[in-house]
Protein backbone atom coordinates (compact mmCIF):
# COMPACT_ATOMS: atom_id res chain seq x y z
CA UNK A 1 0.00 0.00 0.00
CA UNK A 2 1.35 3.37 -1.06
CA UNK A 3 0.49 6.51 0.91
CA UNK A 4 -1.43 9.39 -0.75
CA UNK A 5 -0.92 7.96 -4.23
CA UNK A 6 -3.26 9.58 -6.74
CA UNK A 7 -5.40 7.54 -9.13
CA UNK A 8 -3.34 8.54 -12.18
CA UNK A 9 0.09 8.75 -10.53
CA UNK A 10 1.39 5.60 -12.25
CA UNK A 11 2.31 5.75 -15.91
CA UNK A 12 0.02 2.78 -16.59
CA UNK A 13 -2.82 4.97 -15.26
CA UNK A 14 -1.87 8.02 -17.31
CA UNK A 15 1.00 9.85 -15.59
CA UNK A 16 3.23 11.41 -18.25
CA UNK A 17 5.89 13.40 -16.35
CA UNK A 18 7.74 10.23 -15.25
CA UNK A 19 7.54 6.46 -15.71
CA UNK A 20 6.83 3.64 -13.25
CA UNK A 21 8.16 0.66 -15.22
CA UNK A 22 8.02 -1.86 -12.38
CA UNK A 23 4.37 -1.22 -11.53
CA UNK A 24 3.51 -0.97 -15.21
CA UNK A 25 5.11 -4.39 -15.60
CA UNK A 26 3.13 -5.76 -12.67
CA UNK A 27 -0.06 -4.56 -14.38
CA UNK A 28 1.07 -6.26 -17.59
CA UNK A 29 1.47 -9.50 -15.65
CA UNK A 30 -1.87 -9.20 -13.85
CA UNK A 31 -5.06 -7.13 -13.61
CA UNK A 32 -5.43 -3.35 -13.49
CA UNK A 33 -8.62 -2.04 -11.88
CA UNK A 34 -10.13 1.23 -13.07
CA UNK A 35 -12.84 1.74 -10.42
CA UNK A 36 -11.22 0.59 -7.19
CA UNK A 37 -11.86 2.57 -4.03
CA UNK A 38 -10.27 3.33 -0.69
CA UNK A 39 -12.52 3.10 2.34
CA UNK A 40 -11.77 6.71 3.21
CA UNK A 41 -10.22 9.87 1.84
CA UNK A 42 -7.59 9.79 4.60
CA UNK A 43 -5.14 7.25 5.94
CA UNK A 44 -6.07 6.06 9.45
CA UNK A 45 -9.66 5.32 8.52
CA UNK A 46 -8.71 3.28 5.44
CA UNK A 47 -6.17 1.30 7.44
CA UNK A 48 -8.87 0.39 9.98
CA UNK A 49 -10.92 -1.00 7.11
CA UNK A 50 -7.95 -2.94 5.74
CA UNK A 51 -7.25 -4.47 9.14
CA UNK A 52 -10.84 -5.33 10.07
CA UNK A 53 -12.59 -5.89 6.74
CA UNK A 54 -15.35 -3.60 8.00
CA UNK A 55 -16.53 -0.05 7.56
CA UNK A 56 -14.17 1.94 9.75
CA UNK A 57 -17.07 3.85 11.32
CA UNK A 58 -17.87 0.75 13.40
CA UNK A 59 -14.88 1.47 15.66
CA UNK A 60 -13.90 4.68 17.50
CA UNK A 61 -10.42 4.62 15.90
CA UNK A 62 -12.10 4.67 12.49
CA UNK A 63 -13.62 8.08 13.26
CA UNK A 64 -10.17 9.70 13.36
CA UNK A 65 -9.42 11.72 10.20
CA UNK A 66 -6.59 10.94 10.79
CA UNK A 67 -5.31 9.90 14.22
CA UNK A 68 -3.38 12.83 15.72
CA UNK A 69 -2.00 12.38 19.21
CA UNK A 70 -5.06 10.93 20.96
CA UNK A 71 -4.82 7.86 23.21
CA UNK A 72 -6.96 5.72 20.94
CA UNK A 73 -6.20 2.86 18.61
CA UNK A 74 -7.20 -0.44 17.03
CA UNK A 75 -8.42 -2.63 19.92
CA UNK A 76 -6.10 -5.65 20.31
CA UNK A 77 -9.11 -7.87 20.97
CA UNK A 78 -10.69 -7.08 17.59
CA UNK A 79 -9.88 -9.71 14.94
CA UNK A 80 -7.75 -8.42 12.09
CA UNK A 81 -6.63 -9.64 8.70
CA UNK A 82 -3.33 -10.53 10.40
CA UNK A 83 -4.74 -12.34 13.46
CA UNK A 84 -7.21 -14.36 11.39
CA UNK A 85 -4.55 -15.42 8.88
CA UNK A 86 -2.12 -16.17 11.71
CA UNK A 87 -4.76 -18.45 13.24
CA UNK A 88 -5.06 -20.14 9.83
CA UNK A 89 -1.36 -21.02 9.93
CA UNK A 90 0.14 -18.01 8.17
CA UNK A 91 3.24 -16.11 9.22
CA UNK A 92 2.36 -12.41 9.45
CA UNK A 93 4.49 -9.28 9.17
CA UNK A 94 3.88 -5.56 8.84
CA UNK A 95 6.65 -3.44 7.34
CA UNK A 96 6.08 0.31 7.15
CA UNK A 97 3.27 2.55 8.35
CA UNK A 98 0.88 1.55 11.14
CA UNK A 99 -0.95 4.74 12.25
CA UNK A 100 -3.49 2.83 14.35
CA UNK A 101 -2.40 3.69 17.88
CA UNK A 102 0.65 3.89 20.11
CA UNK A 103 2.23 1.84 22.85
CA UNK A 104 1.59 0.62 25.44
CA UNK A 105 -1.98 -0.23 24.47
CA UNK A 106 -1.82 -0.48 20.67
CA UNK A 107 0.72 -2.13 18.40
CA UNK A 108 0.85 -4.34 15.30
CA UNK A 109 2.21 -7.11 17.54
CA UNK A 110 -0.97 -6.87 19.62
CA UNK A 111 -3.15 -7.10 16.52
CA UNK A 112 -1.98 -10.32 14.92
CA UNK A 113 1.36 -9.45 13.37
CA UNK A 114 4.30 -11.58 14.43
CA UNK A 115 6.79 -9.01 13.09
CA UNK A 116 6.67 -5.23 12.83
CA UNK A 117 9.32 -2.91 11.41
CA UNK A 118 8.35 0.64 10.55
CA UNK A 119 6.65 3.77 11.88
CA UNK A 120 3.69 4.06 14.22
CA UNK A 121 2.51 7.53 13.20
CA UNK A 122 1.23 9.15 10.05
CA UNK A 123 4.48 10.37 8.51
CA UNK A 124 8.13 11.11 9.25
CA UNK A 125 11.11 12.77 7.62
CA UNK A 126 12.54 10.34 5.08
CA UNK A 127 16.12 10.69 6.41
CA UNK A 128 15.81 11.36 10.14
CA UNK A 129 12.70 9.16 10.54
CA UNK A 130 11.42 11.79 12.97
CA UNK A 131 8.19 13.69 13.35
CA UNK A 132 8.98 17.10 14.82
CA UNK A 133 12.17 15.90 16.50
CA UNK A 134 10.86 12.55 17.81
CA UNK A 135 12.22 9.35 16.27
CA UNK A 136 9.39 7.08 15.11
CA UNK A 137 11.21 4.06 13.67
CA UNK A 138 10.51 0.76 15.44
CA UNK A 139 11.52 -2.87 15.38
CA UNK A 140 8.64 -4.50 17.21
CA UNK A 141 8.27 -2.51 20.42
CA UNK A 142 11.86 -1.21 20.35
CA UNK A 143 12.64 2.31 19.12
CA UNK A 144 15.62 2.05 16.74
CA UNK A 145 18.04 4.27 14.80
CA UNK A 146 18.86 3.52 11.18
CA UNK A 147 20.65 5.53 8.50
CA UNK A 148 19.03 5.81 5.11
CA UNK A 149 16.12 6.97 3.00
CA UNK A 150 12.95 5.47 4.47
CA UNK A 151 11.48 4.04 1.26
CA UNK A 152 14.74 2.16 0.65
CA UNK A 153 14.81 0.90 4.23
CA UNK A 154 11.25 -0.42 3.98
CA UNK A 155 11.94 -2.15 0.67
CA UNK A 156 15.10 -3.76 2.05
CA UNK A 157 13.33 -4.90 5.21
CA UNK A 158 10.50 -6.45 3.20
CA UNK A 159 13.06 -8.45 1.24
CA UNK A 160 14.64 -9.65 4.50
CA UNK A 161 11.23 -10.81 5.74
CA UNK A 162 10.64 -12.73 2.52
CA UNK A 163 14.07 -14.34 2.77
CA UNK A 164 13.18 -15.53 6.25
CA UNK A 165 9.91 -17.02 5.05
CA UNK A 166 11.45 -18.75 2.03
CA UNK A 167 13.31 -21.21 4.24
CA UNK A 168 10.08 -22.65 5.69
CA UNK A 169 6.94 -24.30 4.40
CA UNK A 170 4.26 -22.19 6.12
CA UNK A 171 2.37 -19.61 4.05
CA UNK A 172 2.85 -15.93 4.81
CA UNK A 173 1.04 -12.58 4.78
CA UNK A 174 3.27 -9.53 4.36
CA UNK A 175 1.63 -6.10 4.67
CA UNK A 176 4.13 -3.62 3.21
CA UNK A 177 2.93 -0.06 3.84
CA UNK A 178 5.20 2.48 2.19
CA UNK A 179 5.02 6.10 3.35
CA UNK A 180 5.79 7.37 -0.16
CA UNK A 181 4.69 9.60 -1.78
CA UNK A 182 3.35 11.22 1.43
CA UNK A 183 4.96 14.51 2.45
CA UNK A 184 7.57 15.77 3.24
CA UNK A 185 8.59 16.30 -0.37
CA UNK A 186 12.06 14.78 -0.17
CA UNK A 187 13.61 12.53 -2.79
CA UNK A 188 16.37 9.98 -2.17
CA UNK A 189 19.06 12.59 -2.99
CA UNK A 190 17.52 15.44 -0.99
CA UNK A 191 19.19 15.09 2.41
CA UNK A 192 20.00 18.82 2.37
CA UNK A 193 16.28 19.58 2.16
CA UNK A 194 15.73 17.30 5.13
CA UNK A 195 18.27 19.31 7.13
CA UNK A 196 16.61 22.56 6.07
CA UNK A 197 13.26 21.37 7.40
CA UNK A 198 14.83 20.28 10.68
CA UNK A 199 16.35 23.72 11.14
CA UNK A 200 13.08 25.62 10.66
CA UNK A 201 11.73 27.50 13.66
CA UNK A 202 8.32 28.98 14.30
CA UNK A 203 6.52 26.42 12.14
CA UNK A 204 4.18 24.24 14.22
CA UNK A 205 4.67 21.32 11.85
CA UNK A 206 7.50 21.83 9.34
CA UNK A 207 7.21 18.27 8.03
CA UNK A 208 4.02 19.24 6.17
CA UNK A 209 6.36 21.26 4.00
CA UNK A 210 4.18 24.05 2.67
CA UNK A 211 7.25 26.00 1.50
CA UNK A 212 8.73 23.33 -0.75
CA UNK A 213 8.25 20.45 -3.10
CA UNK A 214 7.88 20.39 -6.88
CA UNK A 215 7.07 18.00 -9.69
CA UNK A 216 10.69 16.93 -10.11
CA UNK A 217 10.90 15.95 -6.44
CA UNK A 218 7.63 14.06 -6.68
CA UNK A 219 8.94 12.21 -9.74
CA UNK A 220 12.06 11.20 -7.79
CA UNK A 221 9.95 9.94 -4.88
CA UNK A 222 7.75 7.95 -7.23
CA UNK A 223 10.71 6.52 -9.11
CA UNK A 224 12.20 5.34 -5.83
CA UNK A 225 8.90 3.82 -4.74
CA UNK A 226 8.69 1.95 -8.04
CA UNK A 227 12.26 0.68 -7.62
CA UNK A 228 11.52 -0.64 -4.14
CA UNK A 229 8.42 -2.47 -5.31
CA UNK A 230 10.82 -3.95 -7.85
CA UNK A 231 13.09 -5.18 -5.05
CA UNK A 232 10.21 -7.10 -3.52
CA UNK A 233 9.05 -8.60 -6.82
CA UNK A 234 12.62 -9.60 -7.67
CA UNK A 235 12.95 -11.28 -4.28
CA UNK A 236 9.78 -13.30 -4.90
CA UNK A 237 11.28 -14.47 -8.19
CA UNK A 238 14.71 -15.20 -6.74
CA UNK A 239 13.28 -17.15 -3.80
CA UNK A 240 10.94 -19.23 -5.97
CA UNK A 241 7.82 -17.70 -4.38
CA UNK A 242 6.35 -15.70 -7.26
CA UNK A 243 4.21 -18.48 -8.73
CA UNK A 244 2.46 -19.10 -5.42
CA UNK A 245 2.09 -15.54 -4.09
CA UNK A 246 -0.72 -13.07 -4.68
CA UNK A 247 0.55 -9.49 -5.01
CA UNK A 248 -1.81 -6.56 -4.45
CA UNK A 249 -0.72 -2.93 -4.94
CA UNK A 250 -2.96 0.02 -4.04
CA UNK A 251 -3.17 3.30 -2.10
CA UNK A 252 -4.82 4.36 1.17
CA UNK A 253 -6.63 7.35 -0.39
CA UNK A 254 -6.46 9.81 -3.23
CA UNK A 255 -3.47 11.98 -4.00
CA UNK A 256 -2.32 15.32 -2.68
CA UNK A 257 -0.46 18.39 -3.94
CA UNK A 258 1.61 16.94 -6.79
CA UNK A 259 -0.65 14.02 -7.72
CA UNK A 260 -2.48 13.51 -10.97
CA UNK A 261 -6.11 12.42 -10.80
CA UNK A 262 -7.34 13.25 -14.33
CA UNK A 263 -10.05 12.75 -15.45
CA UNK A 264 -11.25 12.71 -11.86
CA UNK A 265 -11.68 15.73 -9.63
CA UNK A 266 -11.12 15.99 -5.89
CA UNK A 267 -8.20 14.80 -3.80
CA UNK A 268 -7.25 13.56 -0.34
CA UNK A 269 -9.85 14.55 2.32
CA UNK A 270 -12.63 14.83 -0.29
CA UNK A 271 -15.29 12.26 -1.17
CA UNK A 272 -15.16 13.26 -4.81
CA UNK A 273 -13.70 10.52 -7.00
CA UNK A 274 -10.17 11.91 -6.83
CA UNK A 275 -10.15 11.53 -3.05
CA UNK A 276 -11.46 7.96 -3.07
CA UNK A 277 -10.65 6.19 -6.31
CA UNK A 278 -7.20 4.60 -6.17
CA UNK A 279 -4.91 2.55 -8.39
CA UNK A 280 -5.25 -1.18 -7.84
CA UNK A 281 -3.03 -3.78 -9.48
CA UNK A 282 -3.36 -7.48 -8.67
CA UNK A 283 -1.17 -10.34 -9.83
CA UNK A 284 -2.74 -13.54 -8.52
CA UNK A 285 -1.38 -16.73 -10.12
CA UNK A 286 -4.20 -18.90 -11.38
CA UNK A 287 -6.78 -16.10 -11.21
CA UNK A 288 -5.73 -12.90 -12.99
CA UNK A 289 -5.12 -12.89 -16.72
CA UNK A 290 -1.99 -11.09 -17.90
CA UNK A 291 -2.60 -7.54 -19.07
CA UNK A 292 -6.28 -7.59 -18.10
CA UNK A 293 -8.37 -4.59 -17.06
CA UNK A 294 -11.42 -4.57 -14.80
CA UNK A 295 -14.00 -1.90 -13.94
CA UNK A 296 -15.37 -3.79 -10.91
CA UNK A 297 -15.94 -1.65 -7.84
CA UNK A 298 -13.52 -3.14 -5.31
CA UNK A 299 -12.94 -1.52 -1.90
CA UNK A 300 -10.17 -1.73 0.73
CA UNK A 301 -12.32 -3.72 3.17
CA UNK A 302 -12.74 -6.50 0.57
CA UNK A 303 -9.23 -7.85 1.05
CA UNK A 304 -9.85 -9.44 4.45
CA UNK A 305 -12.74 -11.66 3.27
CA UNK A 306 -10.90 -12.34 0.00
CA UNK A 307 -7.71 -13.50 1.70
CA UNK A 308 -9.59 -15.50 4.35
CA UNK A 309 -11.56 -17.32 1.67
CA UNK A 310 -8.37 -18.07 -0.24
CA UNK A 311 -6.81 -19.41 2.97
CA UNK A 312 -9.81 -21.68 3.55
CA UNK A 313 -10.70 -19.99 6.85
CA UNK A 314 -14.37 -19.32 7.62
CA UNK A 315 -15.37 -15.70 8.33
CA UNK A 316 -15.49 -14.41 11.88
CA UNK A 317 -19.16 -14.56 12.87
CA UNK A 318 -18.78 -12.19 15.82
CA UNK A 319 -17.32 -9.43 13.63
CA UNK A 320 -18.83 -9.96 10.17
CA UNK A 321 -17.06 -8.25 7.32
CA UNK A 322 -18.71 -5.50 5.30
CA UNK A 323 -16.49 -6.45 2.39
CA UNK A 324 -16.85 -9.33 -0.04
CA UNK A 325 -14.64 -11.99 -1.60
CA UNK A 326 -13.53 -10.38 -4.87
CA UNK A 327 -11.83 -13.43 -6.37
CA UNK A 328 -14.61 -13.72 -8.99
CA UNK A 329 -13.60 -10.28 -10.28
CA UNK A 330 -9.97 -11.38 -10.37
CA UNK A 331 -11.06 -14.26 -12.58
CA UNK A 332 -12.92 -11.86 -14.88
CA UNK A 333 -16.42 -12.61 -13.57
CA UNK A 334 -18.95 -10.01 -12.33
CA UNK A 335 -19.37 -9.14 -8.68
CA UNK A 336 -22.84 -9.03 -7.11
CA UNK A 337 -24.46 -5.58 -7.12
CA UNK A 338 -23.91 -3.61 -3.93
CA UNK A 339 -23.82 -0.06 -2.61
CA UNK A 340 -20.58 1.49 -1.33
CA UNK A 341 -20.81 4.13 1.40
CA UNK A 342 -18.60 6.88 2.79
CA UNK A 343 -18.75 9.84 5.10
CA UNK A 344 -16.16 12.40 6.12
CA UNK A 345 -16.60 14.79 9.03
CA UNK A 346 -14.86 17.79 7.50
CA UNK A 347 -17.47 19.75 5.56
CA UNK A 348 -20.10 17.12 6.49
CA UNK A 349 -19.36 15.03 3.41
CA UNK A 350 -21.43 12.04 2.36
CA UNK A 351 -21.23 9.67 -0.60
CA UNK A 352 -22.75 6.45 -1.89
CA UNK A 353 -21.97 4.62 -5.14
CA UNK A 354 -24.65 2.43 -6.74
CA UNK A 355 -23.88 1.16 -10.20
CA UNK A 356 -22.89 4.15 -12.31
CA UNK A 357 -24.59 6.63 -9.98
CA UNK A 358 -23.08 8.46 -7.04
CA UNK A 359 -24.74 10.62 -4.41
CA UNK A 360 -22.36 13.22 -3.03
CA UNK A 361 -23.01 15.90 -0.43
CA UNK A 362 -20.67 18.50 1.07
CA UNK A 363 -21.50 21.49 3.23
CA UNK A 364 -25.20 20.83 2.80
CA UNK A 365 -25.03 20.92 -1.02
CA UNK A 366 -26.31 17.74 -2.69
CA UNK A 367 -25.37 16.19 -6.02
CA UNK A 368 -26.16 13.16 -8.12
CA UNK A 369 -23.53 12.13 -10.66
CA UNK A 370 -23.16 9.44 -13.28
CA UNK A 371 -19.47 8.85 -12.58
CA UNK A 372 -18.98 6.48 -15.50
CA UNK A 373 -20.24 8.97 -18.09
CA UNK A 374 -19.04 11.97 -16.07
CA UNK A 375 -15.96 11.00 -14.02
CA UNK A 376 -15.17 14.69 -13.44
CA UNK A 377 -18.46 14.98 -11.49
CA UNK A 378 -19.62 18.12 -13.27
CA UNK A 379 -23.21 17.37 -14.28
CA UNK A 380 -25.60 17.39 -11.30
CA UNK A 381 -28.49 15.02 -12.14
CA UNK A 382 -30.35 15.64 -8.89
CA UNK A 383 -33.28 17.45 -10.52
CA UNK A 384 -33.37 15.31 -13.68
CA UNK A 385 -33.45 11.99 -11.78
CA UNK A 386 -35.29 12.76 -8.53
CA UNK A 387 -36.29 9.15 -7.84
CA UNK A 388 -32.68 7.93 -8.07
CA UNK A 389 -31.50 10.83 -5.95
CA UNK A 390 -34.09 10.12 -3.24
CA UNK A 391 -33.28 6.40 -3.26
CA UNK A 392 -29.55 6.98 -2.74
CA UNK A 393 -30.12 9.55 0.01
CA UNK A 394 -32.42 7.10 1.79
CA UNK A 395 -29.86 4.30 1.39
CA UNK A 396 -27.12 6.48 2.88
CA UNK A 397 -29.31 7.49 5.82
CA UNK A 398 -30.23 3.87 6.55
CA UNK A 399 -26.61 2.77 6.36
CA UNK A 400 -25.36 5.66 8.48
CA UNK A 401 -27.85 4.78 11.21
CA UNK A 402 -25.93 1.50 11.71
CA UNK A 403 -22.56 3.23 12.19
CA UNK A 404 -21.08 5.07 15.17
CA UNK A 405 -21.88 8.78 15.20
CA UNK A 406 -19.04 11.19 14.40
CA UNK A 407 -16.82 12.04 17.37
CA UNK A 408 -16.38 15.82 17.72
CA UNK A 409 -13.07 15.23 19.52
CA UNK A 410 -11.63 12.98 16.82
CA UNK A 411 -8.55 14.11 14.94
CA UNK A 412 -9.16 16.21 11.87
CA UNK A 413 -6.92 16.39 8.86
CA UNK A 414 -3.96 18.75 8.65
CA UNK A 415 -5.21 20.36 5.45
CA UNK A 416 -8.51 21.85 6.55
CA UNK A 417 -9.35 25.36 5.40
CA UNK A 418 -8.48 26.77 8.81
CA UNK A 419 -5.04 25.15 8.73
CA UNK A 420 -4.37 26.48 5.24
CA UNK A 421 -5.42 29.94 6.41
CA UNK A 422 -3.02 29.68 9.34
CA UNK A 423 -0.10 28.87 7.05
CA UNK A 424 -0.83 31.14 4.13
CA UNK A 425 -2.48 34.06 5.92
CA UNK A 426 -5.61 33.94 3.78
CA UNK A 427 -9.27 33.88 4.65
CA UNK A 428 -10.42 30.30 5.09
Amino acid sequence: MADDLGWADLSCYGRQEYATPVLDGLAAQGMRFTQAYANSAVCTATRVALMTGRYQYRLPIGLEEPLQGRAIGLPPEHPTIASLLRDAGYHTALVGKWHLGDLPHYCPLKSGFEQFWGIRGGGVDYFTHELNGVNDLWDGETNIDRVGYLTNLLGDRAVEVLEGYAAGTAPFFLNLNFTAPHWPWIGPNDEAESRRLQAKTGDPMPITHYDGGDLATYAAMMGNLDENVGKVLAALDRLGLADNTAVVFTSDNGGERFSRMFPLTGRKTELLEGGLRVPLIVRWPGLTASGSENSAQVMTMDWLPTFLAAAGKPPDQAHPSDGIDVRPALAGEPLPPRDLFWRFSHNSQRAVRRGALKYFSAGGHDFLFDVEADPMERGNLKARRPADFAALVAAWEAWNATMLPPDPAAGRHYFTADKLAEYFGVDS
